[in-house]
């Protein structure tokens, strides 16, 4: 496990960090460790994937396999949420991290709010229970969405036009295509697709 780096980001910035996994190289990803050092650290986004387990608690965690991450064996889903409260989410990353349990995102949110903003990657989850989720917890202005599903991204757009969705574009025409077809907020794009032409359309459409 390497050291942490100084706390030497600067507090004022001209662009939003988002951490993946929260800090996956000095914790156990997606855990409250992980989004602990973002936070310290004055970063903007924790990214979290958002699955579910076979009684429908959600929770932070990015499966499905669950030896990948956990002592336990087989699939996420097919345990019930006092099956998965037991694993441990920690050993695997290092010794000092035993007993690390795997978040309950309802838990999670109310730790987090107001210290961190959170991207949402969607793995596996009830929408509809998810989306109220964020809306009792009052973050909707403190979050973003991500579907590797097409279809679940346009039916979230369908039951919230009013949070943010992330989707991935290559060039100036997708950012049109996504924007047309669903109202898309945030475009994720790699280094070597960036141009004027494609940072112009995001710009005539409010999109980041």
């Amino acid at each position: 496990m390497p050291p942490l780096p100084p706390r030497d980001i600067p507090r004022t910035r001209t662009v939003e960090i988002v951490c993946h996994q929260g800090a996956n190289e000095y914790a156990p990803p997606n855990t409250y460790a992980a989004a602990q050092i973002c936070v310290d650290w004055g970063m903007d986004y924790v990214e979290i994937d958002v699955n579910t387990s076979k009684d429908g608690v959600l929770y932070v965690y990015h499966g499905p396999d669950l030896e990948v991450t956990t002592n336990g064996r087989g699939l996420f889903h097919e345990l019930t949420a006092a099956e998965i409260d037991c694993l441990d989410a920690g050993s695997w990353f290092d010794p000092s991290f035993a007993g690390t349990r795997v978040p309950r995102l309802d838990e999670y949110l109310r730790w987090i709010k107001g210290k961190a903003k959170i991207f949402f990657d969607v793995k596996r989850a009830d929408l509809p229970h998810l989306l109220a989720l964020v809306r009792d917890m009052q973050m909707q202005d403190d979050c973003f969405f991500w579907f590797g599903d097409p279809d679940a991204a346009l039916a979230f757009r369908r039951l919230a036009p009013e949070l943010a969705l992330k989707v991935n574009a290559d060039d100036a025409a997708g950012v049109l295509a996504v924007h047309d077809a669903l109202a898309a907020n945030i475009i994720e794009t790699g280094l070597g697709n960036l141009n004027q032409e494609m940072i112009d359309a995001c710009r005539a459409r409010g999109m980041k």
